[in-house]
């Protein structure tokens, strides 16, 4: 099995992996500067994804361009998820570098999308292919390839614990060769219930004190987890951006959650906003936690909030992702003041940052990996992803971690 590496090595995004040059597993944007797509763009015999985030299908529909048609494998939310992200990309940068498809494009998705459930084998360009709950986000999956001969698996993105959401993974297949993402491979979170915990106080006491909390939250995933909390620990709130739409994709396919009811109590605890005539201003007067896109500040209805509760100190904000570097996110955790609209803002409100990740720290991945001692690994999906298979190989494993366009046999 040769498998080749068009992104994601060494780094985080633009995941894509070539195996015999037929059969594709993601195909990811990431999210930059302009923004960076996998460095080739093959005509694979069939496509399997993964998980719905922009890194891992950003770039699908560009695989259906002029005659190519090849079927896309993925689970029912993952389905859903690209869809709603390819149709966001098409209103902000459609028609520009920034968008690698058209609009017909994602049309044609529709058109050769097969969808499978979790344990239930099928066929994709001659590999027999079985899909695991990887316990990230609704719907993300470890993918198991069988060629006959080999059994290769692609990890994804995933976590061991449990999240409200969703469930961590216990799968541990057998293989013949692991590629593992490695994104916290130096982090060790603190106890999710702690962080939490931490989180609720911080908020109620600013609600309590006459303050307004903006919870900047990634729209997949992280917004439904914020969402579960805040009923969890009765802390009203409204949700906006795009996660109203995802939280309401989620409720559709109850049977990727870990709790329907829950987050069914979660959605009537919340109140959804529309944006019309004025409402996002008066909701940023009330004393309330405001969980909302974007999750770095990059844009979304955080733009809206962040100015009009920043020259407050009473007010906060608390960020509840990962900010990559040179986003505005980022830049108001290190100096203070973020560019919103153009202009740079000083944020008189408190910042503060948790650590929800959906993602294993360095001790989960040993978690997994210990299952797969004897089993060669290869280490992506992470910006130390060589320094990570070094410290592999020095605790006797067979690990390595490949460049960006490199070919690996297997």
């Amino acid at each position: 099995m040769d498998v080749r590496f068009l992104g994601g090595a060494g780094e985080v995004g633009r995941s894509a992996i070539l195996i015999d040059d037929s059969l594709l597993v993601d195909f990811g944007t990431k999210t930059a500067d302009p923004p960076q797509f996998p460095v080739e763009t093959p005509d694979p015999d069939a496509v399997v994804v993964s998980h719905g985030h922009l890194d891992h299908v950003g770039s699908i529909p560009s695989l259906l361009s002029g005659d190519r048609r090849p079927p896309i494998h993925w689970t029912p939310p993952t389905r859903e998820l690209t869809l709603t992200l390819a149709r966001d990309t098409l209103k902000l940068h459609g028609g520009t570098y920034d968008c690698p498809f058209t609009e017909e494009e994602v049309r044609r998705v529709t058109q050769v999308s097969e969808t499978h459930g979790y344990r239930e084998p099928f066929e994709a360009a001659g590999y027999e292919v079985t899909f695991y709950d990887a316990g990230h986000i609704p719907g993300s999956a470890h993918v198991l390839i069988d060629d006959g001969e080999t059994r290769l698996f692609y990890t994804g993105d995933f976590h061991v614990d449990s999240q409200r959401l969703v469930a961590g993974t216990t799968a541990r297949p057998e293989a013949d060769a692991v590629i593992c993402e490695s994104t916290y491979s130096d982090v060790e979170h603190d106890p999710r219930s702690a962080v939490e915990e931490r989180f609720a106080e911080s908020v109620k006491t600013t609600i309590w004190e006459g303050g307004t909390v903006v919870v900047p939250a990634f729209a997949i995933g992280r917004t439904q987890e914020m969402l579960m909390i805040c009923e969890a620990h009765d802390i009203p709130c409204y949700v906006d951006g795009m996660g109203t739409e995802v939280t309401e994709m989620v409720r559709r396919h109850p049977e990727f959650v870990r709790d329907a009811d829950a987050l069914q109590r979660a959605t009537s605890h919340a109140r959804f906003v529309t944006g019309r005539d004025g409402q996002r201003k008066r909701i940023a007067e009330q004393n309330t936690a405001i969980v909302t896109t974007s999750g770095m500040l990059s844009g979304g209805p955080a733009m809206t909030y962040i100015p009009e509760i920043r020259d407050r100190p009473v007010n906060k904000i608390a960020m509840t992702g990962y900010q990559v570097e040179g986003t505005p996110g980022r830049e108001l955790l290190e100096t203070g003041s973020a560019e919103i609209d153009g202009r740079v803002m000083p944020v008189a409100a408190q910042v503060e940052q948790y650590d929800f990740s959906a993602h294993a720290d360095r001790d989960g991945l040993f978690n997994l990996l210990e299952s797969y001692r004897d089993t060669p690994v290869i280490v992506n999906h992470g910006d130390r992803c060589a320094a990570f298979a070094d410290e592999l190989s020095a605790d006797g494993f067979d690990a390595s971690a490949p460049e960006i366009g490199e070919q690996v046999s297997i």
